[in-house]
């Protein structure tokens, strides 16, 4: 499942290389559709279609694979205004809700940190600018993981090179990321996000690992 077919971006791309054709290696499609399959379903509630499209994934026996496995058969009995609930919960809350998916929240406790300003003008030196109908911070998990598919796609213009890739991503996630998807996994209220959270930490860890072994 490719996540961005059921979601509008909530970044916008500054410039875009006209008629190159670039070819992309088809393990970082792979990866560049799992980054936007994650910040589909953190970005906000799933819809019909996407819980649909999520029942229909198959996983192998590796650590991401079993997550994928239980996403899907946890999709396929689902019904949006469920998954919705617990998202406001997760996410949302009356106050705050149960986790503050940002990447300044869980380097300095706080809110619209140094994380993000380093992050804004990392984004800068890319060409990605802000989505005016955006209103979360820029260093929110679904944007983050949107911004690494489109890097490595090349919806900003040239595909990154892996070293610039894992600048990016060493910089605005690796440090965080496996974290929160790990207390996503094991948050009180996840159900339907429980299978997200094993996701995205066998993720990350995966790409920890490619990322240093390229190096």
């Amino acid at each position: 499942m490719c996540a961005t077919e059921y979601w509008e971006p909530r970044v916008s791309q500054k410039s875009q290389t006209a008629g190159l054709d670039v070819q992309i290696a088809e393990e970082d499609l792979l990866r560049a559709d799992l980054y936007a399959m994650l910040a589909r379903l953190l970005a906000g509630p799933p819809d019909t279609a996407t819980l649909e499209s999520a029942s229909k994934l198959g996983g192998d026996g590796s650590d991401l694979g079993q997550g994928v496995a239980a996403l899907a058969k946890v999709a396929a009995s689902a019904a949006p205004s469920g998954v919705e609930r617990e998202y406001n919960t997760l996410f949302i809350g009356l106050g705050r809700g149960e986790l503050l998916p940002y990447a300044s929240y869980y380097l300095t406790g706080f809110l619209n940190e140094k994380p993000l300003a380093r992050l804004r003008g990392h984004m800068a030196q890319l060409g990605i600018e802000r989505n005016p109908d955006v209103k979360e911070p820029e260093d929110h998990i679904a944007t983050l993981c949107e911004m690494m598919a489109g890097l490595i796609r090349g919806a900003y213009g040239d595909p990154l090179s892996l070293d610039d890739q894992h600048a990016f991503f060493n910089t605005h996630l690796a440090t965080w990321a496996g974290h929160f998807f790990t207390d996503l996994e094991a948050a009180e209220n996840s159900v339907f996000y429980a299978p997200v959270g094993k996701i995205g930490r066998a993720f990350m860890e995966i790409e920890i690992e490619a990322f240093r072994m390229d190096t």
